[in-house]
C-alpha cells in the first residue's frame, strides 16, 4: 500500500465494520458489505474476483492486462476487455449510489478501488489498528493500545483466502503472525490487569490459530489457577502435551511442566 493510503486508511482506523459505506473483507470468507449489510454475490464470481484483486493493491492499481490474464486466462484479449468493461460497469451499479462516486477507477492503464469515495478494506483496516497501537504502547499508553487492538482483532474473521501464488502466501503468513501477536500482547496485558475473563478469551483463540504455542498454554492454565479452577489448568496441560505429541512427537518446554508440577503441588504460588 502507497504512502496516501496508508495515511488514508489510519485516519479512518477507527471506523468499525459498519460505518463503512462500501467495506470489502477479504479476511476470513470473502464478503462485501453496503452500509453494514452484506451484499449477495455468488461465491467465487468474477466481481468477487475483481474486488478482491484490487483490494490487494489499494493505492497502488492493478494493469489492464493483469486483469484480463487473471480473470480471462483462456478468451481472447479483445473479448476479455469487453467483458472487462461490463464487469466494471456492473461493479459501479451495485454499489456506485453507497459512494456517490465510481468504485473503481482507471488511469494510466491502472484499475484502483475509490478508497477517497469511502471504500474499506479490512486488510487495511487491521493493519493501520495494529500500528497505531503499536505506536500508543511504545508511548506507554496501554490504555489506547489495548482500544487499538481490540478493534484491529474484530477485523480479522479468518486468514487471508484470497490468492494462491506466492505474494498472497506470503501476505496470508504475515497478517496470521500480526494478528497472533496482538492476541498475545492483549492476553498479556488482561492477566497483568487481572481480567482473568478476557484474558482467557484471547488466549483461547489465539490457541484456535495455533495450538502449538505454549506461551498461551501457560497463560491459560495460570488463569484457571488464579480463577480458582485448578483441575482444568491440569486438564490445560495434558492438551498441551497431546497436541505437541500429535503434531510433532514432542514433549512440553521444560518451563511448561514446571508450571504444572507448581500447580500440581503448590497452586497458591501460581
Amino acid at each position: 500500500m502507497n504512502e496516501a493510503a496508508a495515511r488514508r486508511f489510519e485516519l479512518q482506523a477507527g471506523a468499525g465494520q459498519t460505518d463503512w459505506p462500501v467495506l470489502i473483507c477479504l479476511l476470513g470468507p470473502f464478503q462485501l458489505l453496503k452500509a453494514g449489510r452484506p451484499v449477495p454475490l455468488r461465491s467465487g464470481g468474477k466481481i468477487e474476483a475483481l474486488l478482491s484483486t484490487l483490494a490487494l493493491q489499494p493505492g497502488y492499481g492493478v494493469r489492464r492486462e493483469e486483469l484480463l490474464a487473471g480473470l480471462w486466462p483462456d478468451q481472447d484479449v479483445l473479448l476479455a476487455g469487453q467483458s472487462l468493461n461490463s464487469l466494471v460497469y456492473s461493479v459501479h451499479r451495485l454499489l456506485g449510489e453507497a459512494l456517490d462516486a465510481p468504485p473503481v477507477l482507471l488511469a494510466d492503464g491502472l484499475y484502483r478501488l475509490n478508497v477517497e469515495a469511502g471504500i474499506g478494506i479490512d486488510i487495511a483496516c487491521f493493519d493501520a489498528l495494529v500500528s497505531a497501537g503499536e505506536r500508543a504502547a511504545h508511548a506507554g499508553d496501554r490504555r489506547h493500545a489495548v482500544e487499538s487492538f481490540a478493534r484491529a482483532v474484530e477485523f480479522y474473521r479468518g486468514d487471508l483466502r484470497v490468492g494462491s501464488d506466492v505474494r498472497a502466501a506470503i501476505e496470508r503468513e504475515r497478517l496470521r503472525a500480526r494478528f497472533l501477536t496482538v492476541l498475545a500482547q492483549l492476553a498479556d496485558w488482561a492477566f497483568a490487569c487481572r481480567d482473568y475473563a478476557a484474558c482467557l478469551d484471547h488466549a483461547l483463540r489465539l490457541l484456535q490459530c495455533d495450538p502449538c504455542r505454549e506461551d498461551a498454554h501457560r497463560l491459560v492454565m495460570r488463569c484457571y489457577v488464579r480463577r480458582g479452577e485448578r483441575a482444568q489448568a491440569l486438564r490445560q496441560y495434558h492438551l498441551c502435551c497431546s497436541i505437541l505429541h500429535d503434531e510433532f512427537d514432542a514433549e512440553p518446554e521444560q518451563r511448561t511442566t514446571a508450571l504444572f508440577d507448581q500447580i500440581r503441588l503448590a497452586p497458591e504460588t501460581v
